[in-house]
């Protein structure tokens, strides 16, 4: 726009010596175009700004004046060493401007412009940027912007995000809808490009094509015009960046892979999880040549029934569960877990797309017949680029035969997948934990009643992991399922602490003495150390054990995540929990753990986000309805927060001791306090017919201001075992009695301090 338009007028032109309040100006340093940048003097501060100003023609538009202020207000927001620091915003002469502090540096761009960074410098630089997100995420500031050109590097090689002009704040009006498409071409991400809803693993997104670039020196979807480069972004899957750069480790090649995911579902879920694995990898060797191919994956879908028998189900699930643990011992290959390949049970979409949505290369699907003493099991391995059979085969066989088939299947996925077998894997594959076949259908049946999380199913599933046990006591993994079955009923409250969890322990103790070598086993017995003994040391040591003999074991992650969290160690808890998701991201269980995470981080708006993203998986998974209700009391959403509630009751049927007492905690935190005594008696009668938490009762009369009776019922806890004290050191709602004597004892005995 020439500088005599007539929405330039009556402005004064900012030259060297111009006074701008205390400011003096030394000089233009930059331009674009929602923005003119000045070199500036504090004359009374004595120190070097940046002055930003809204442009002359821009500054007639109210939504421009609107979201420059907006720029300002999110950045000033944040406090962190990677963001640039606001001074204050205010208007001169008309024109809105921001003082912001002066970096001496480059920006990305131009700082990595013509030269090779080494893998430390991109891993240091990477991990810098995504701390500052990490910051801005957790106060609610999504960045919509994260390209080179809005990172600066400052003269000690630090890195600084700048330009917060298209930010997103949580709770404030927003001047940016759906359907409505913000960003920079070649750095948004799929839903920006759609114009679909945008929260912060858009920015994780934006910051993957970064990484990519950084390593490549390419744009992972650039292309020869605007419309191409937005097809390529919501469609086209990169090139590896072993195409143009060797030596990158794999971990790199699939943290850069997670961040490019077209679904923000399978994406990486937080900064703190990239953090995570970026500083883990910094500790790890990145130089030299790397020969290794990124890692081929597999998904295997349920079996279908063909059987005329509807209750064979368990049958066909428990073959592709079983082929799925075989699997998960291979060295070198990436196997999506049960829960995610299960989801598209009885669902009949496209078998590319399933490929697609899970992220793997290859998916098995197969079918059983059983009729009689015999059974037709056919597989077919489908390579989803281009949908073609990469191998099938049909099996007829006695059904005494069942582990024989199971073994050859595995085994000819893995030598078409050309992964070298070593050894010591081939005979994990093959390894049989029993032959006796009426005990191993009845160990597949308690892990598919199990697996419903219900307490019916918990209750049905122990049955039949006791007659498993009973039709051949030296089978070891019928314990581990007593034990998870006891440790549950005990988490939740459906059985009483101090009659539960002993007998899960004896449950797990009986199976490590059969065999300590097996994930599940060390998992097992580390839920008892955690959730009746308190012994955090051994727990922890526990699960990490677990994790040693079978990193794909994701239970083992979770727990320990879970464990991480309690103890106030969120980043770490983060890191398990994105490992679990990263091989099960459909997993219902995971997506509300991390809900979990976030309440505890006190980092409630992503809690309430996970966790309305969960219940669209499944509205009729309680869990994320009850931990949510909890995110909304902090924020004192009350009435979103009794909805919730409501949903969970709904689902869980009349009497659940745990959705009463939540109850009774939003009456008593929303100042209903006579329904909250309400609450409070009928709790006391129903603890004469069944367990009721104390810890949770506890809360309702914190809520009540009485502390002395909050502090009461905590100790009784601690004397009934109750596993929901374990959250004692990070419970929010606790946070008026941390300053009392009797509540450090308490922290003290639990061994929290």
């Amino acid at each position: 726009m020439e500088p005599d338009d007539d929405k330039t007028r009556g402005f004064v032109m900012l030259t060297k010596g111009t006074m701008v309040s205390h400011y003096r100006i030394i000089n233009k340093i930059g331009a674009g175009g929602m923005g003119e940048v000045y070199l500036a003097e504090d004359t009374q501060l004595d120190r070097k700004v940046a002055l930003k100003f809204l442009p002359p023609h821009l500054c007639a538009e109210e939504d421009c004046r609107k979201r420059f202020k907006r720029e300002a207000q999110a950045a000033a927001k944040l406090n962190h060493p990677n963001i640039i620091t606001i001074h204050e915003v205010s208007d001169y002469q008309g024109r809105p401007f921001i003082a912001m502090e002066h970096i001496e540096g480059r920006s990305l761009r131009e700082f990595s412009s013509g030269r090779e960074l080494s893998f430390e410098q991109i891993l240091e630089l990477a991990i810098q940027i995504c701390e500052g997100l990490n910051e801005a995420h957790e106060s609610g500031v999504t960045h919509r912007d994260i390209k080179p050109s809005n990172i600066l590097i400052d003269s000690h090689g630090r890195a600084k995000i700048v330009d917060f002009g298209l930010a997103a704040v949580k709770g404030t009006d927003q001047l940016t809808k759906t359907g409505s498409t913000m960003g920079t071409i070649g750095y948004m991400s799929p839903e920006q490009v759609r114009g679909n809803q945008v929260d912060h693993r858009s920015d994780l997104f934006s910051l993957g094509v970064v990484l990519y670039e950084l390593i490549t020196k390419q744009n992972p979807f650039k292309r020869d015009s605007e419309a191409a480069t937005l097809k390529a972004v919501s469609d086209d899957t990169p090139h590896p960046v072993a195409r143009y750069r060797s030596g990158i480790p794999n971990e790199l090649q699939r943290t850069v892979s997670k961040l490019l995911e077209k679904d923000s579902a399978y994406r990486y879920q937080t900064a703190a999880g990239v953090i995570s694995d970026l500083r883990r990898l910094k500790k790890e060797p990145v130089s030299g040549p790397s020969t290794v191919q990124p890692k081929p994956s597999i998904a295997v879908l349920p079996f279908t029934n063909l059987s005329a028998d509807p209750e064979q189900e368990y049958f066909c699930d428990g073959m592709a569960e079983e082929i799925i643990n075989a699997l998960t011992h291979v060295e070198g290959l990436r196997v999506v877990a049960r829960t995610s390949c299960f989801a598209f049970k009885d669902r009949h979409e496209d078998i590319r797309q399933i490929g697609r949505k899970l992220n793997v290369d290859n998916v098995l699907e197969g079918s059983v017949r059983k009729a009689g003493n015999r059974v037709r099991i056919t597989g077919q391995l489908i390579k989803i680029s281009d949908g073609y059979h990469l191998w099938s085969d049909r099996y007829d066989r006695e059904l005494s035969d069942i582990f024989a088939v199971q073994d050859e299947i595995s085994i000819a996925i893995v030598e078409k997948l050309k992964v070298k077998l070593l050894g010591g894997e081939h005979e994990q594959i093959v390894k049989r934990s029993t032959d006796n076949l009426d005990a191993y259908n009845l160990y597949l049946k308690g892990r598919y009643h199990w697996n419903k999380r219900t307490e019916q199913g918990m209750r049905k599933g122990l049955e039949y992991f006791q007659q498993a046990a009973e039709e051949d006591p030296a089978y070891v993994l019928p314990y581990t399922g007593i034990a998870d079955c006891y440790n549950l009923l005990g988490w939740y409250g459906y059985v009483a602490p101090k009659e539960a969890f002993p007998k899960a322990k004896v449950a797990a103790e009986k199976a490590r003495d059969m065999d300590a070598t097996l994930a599940e086993v060390h998992t097992s017995l580390a839920g008892v150390r955690e959730f009746y003994d308190w012994d955090w040391s051994a727990a922890e040591k526990g699960y990490r054990r677990a994790i040693e003999l079978n990193s794909s074991y994701l239970p083992a992650h979770h727990r320990y995540g879970e464990l991480m969290c309690y103890l106030g160690r969120h980043e770490e808890a983060f890191r398990e929990i994105e490992c679990a998701l990263n091989l099960d991201p459909l997993s219902l269980l995971y997506n509300t753990i991390l809900v979990e995470v976030f309440y505890f981080a006190r980092q409630y708006d992503q809690a309430i986000e996970v966790a309305l993203r969960t219940v669209e998986m499944d509205p009729n998974f309680l869990p994320p309805h009850w931990l949510v209700a909890f995110a909304y009391a902090q924020k004192q959403m009350y009435k979103d927060a009794l909805t919730e509630t409501q949903k969970a009751a709904d689902l869980s049927g009349e009497g659940n001791p745990l959705i009463i007492t939540q109850l009774g905690i939003l009456y008593s935190l929303s100042g209903r306090n006579d329904e909250a005594r309400e609450v409070l008696d009928e709790l006391s009668e129903l603890s004469e017919r069944r367990f009721v938490s104390p810890f949770y009762t506890a809360l309702i009369h914190l809520g009540l201001g009485e502390k002395n009776s909050a502090l009461k019922w905590l100790e009784k806890a601690y004397d009934e075992h109750d596993h929901a004290l374990e959250t004692l050191k990070v419970e929010p709602m606790l946070d008026s009695l941390r300053s009392h004597p009797r509540f450090g004892v308490l922290l003290k005995r639990m061994e929290l301090e």
